[in-house]
């Protein structure tokens, strides 16, 4: 296990990444997890803002995909 210390950047607390270990990712999302824990995972496109994503999947469903259903009255 690898271990580093926090130190003062400007007005910024930065923990270094151990050599050995490589940041595959361009860009991360930081939490403050449970006990002080900081988590670290990769940042990840929103699939409902991206553009990409929706120009490829729109139209992809139509109301044929989906079975009509009707709500008994003593369904509550």
């Amino acid at each position: 296990m690898k271990s580093v210390k926090p130190r003062i950047v400007g007005s910024s607390t930065v923990l270094t990444v151990p050599k050995g270990i490589s940041a595959k990712y361009p860009e991360y999302d930081v939490y403050s997890g449970r006990n002080g824990a900081i988590v670290f995972l990769p940042k990840e496109k929103n699939p409902f803002t991206d553009p990409e994503f929706i120009k490829r999947h729109q139209g992809a469903l139509s109301d044929k995909d989906f079975t009509q259903v009707e709500v008994q009255h003593d369904e509550f």
